[in-house]
């Protein structure tokens, strides 16, 4: 097995034919074919189905595919690190919708433009499952709402720590949160996240009965049907920050103001931590006043 097999197959994966994959790695299609059984030969299983059109990937190839994923990655950082190119190759990052809200892909924007060499793949998700692919490996690092426990193998970095805000329609004049929060249709923040449970738990320690009108589970609708006049909600500050909802009515959520953690998760001694430590340090600065520096 080597990485020019792993190569062709990863081509294959993404472009479905073995004549596509073939103009991609620049071989013929029956070179093509010959490498996937030498690998399936060497590997002892069946990698596609060839009797469906176009060829597809049996349980066992999707498996193999993986494995060639990761060390086709493993060998691309390798030779970043020995060539001294530091920022550069690919790096895996792992986010969950309500994290960072626009402020992750606002850093892998600049990422791109002060690091071209950089490649960057995104990719959302559950924050469990996230942590759980930083611990494996199939991520370098991800965007995550603070945690209780780790795996010991794991660091978590804060790089924004912010309030959550009570929003209201401009026209609402009540101004006593507990009384806004329990006379007005209320907008549901319902996911299964970090702060949609911090959300319901100081709801329900401030002896709040709601008057659900919705359930959302992105903060940014939430944010859009407020501004309609749906109801009020609770969302955090970086929610709040472009010029349509400048005219929201706000106040503290929580007494005293509940606040939240995002930060990033990575192995100890990752691999690429001189990229999480720039991307880490951008995403502290875009936050503002609520940015965190790495320790």
């Amino acid at each position: 097995m080597d990485t020019r097999q792993l190569k062709t197959l990863v081509a294959i994966a993404s472009y479905r034919t073995f004549a596509k994959a073939a103009e991609v790695v620049g071989l013929t299609p029956s070179a093509v074919s010959q490498q996937i059984q030498a690998l399936e030969s060497e590997l002892s299983v069946k990698i596609f189905e060839r009797r469906s059109r176009p060829p597809s990937l049996t349980a066992e190839g999707y498996q193999v595919l993986e494995l060639a994923k990761e060390i086709l990655h493993l060998e691309e950082n390798a030779i970043t690190s020995l060539k001294g190119q530091k920022i550069a190759g690919t790096i895996r990052i792992g986010t969950v919708r309500t994290s960072a809200l626009n402020l992750l892909p606002q850093a892998v924007v600049v990422m791109h433009d002060r690091y071209p060499a950089l490649k960057i793949n995104l990719r959302v998700g559950f924050s469990s499952s996230m942590i759980a692919d930083v611990a494996a490996g199939r991520l370098d690092a991800a965007v995550v709402a603070e945690h209780v426990s780790l795996p010991p193998q794991l660091k978590w970095s804060p790089f924004l720590h912010e309030p959550l805000w009570i929003i209201a329609p401009e026209t609402v004049t009540e101004r006593d949160s507990i009384h806004l929060l329990g006379s007005y249709p209320f907008v549901r923040f319902t996911t299964n996240v970090p702060l949609a449970n911090l959300i319901d738990t100081e709801i329900s320690r401030l002896g709040v009965v709601t008057l659900d009108v919705a359930e959302i589970d992105t903060i940014g609708a939430i944010v859009s049907c407020v501004r309609q006049g749906l109801g009020v909600s609770v969302v955090p500050h970086t929610a709040i920050q472009s010029p349509e909802a400048a005219a929201l009515v706000k106040l503290p959520f929580g007494s005293p103001q509940i606040t939240r953690r995002i930060g990033i998760v990575e192995r100890l001694n990752a691999p690429r931590g001189e990229v999480i430590n720039r991307l880490h340090a951008l995403l502290a600065r875009l936050c503002g006043e609520y940015g965190v520096a790495k320790e």
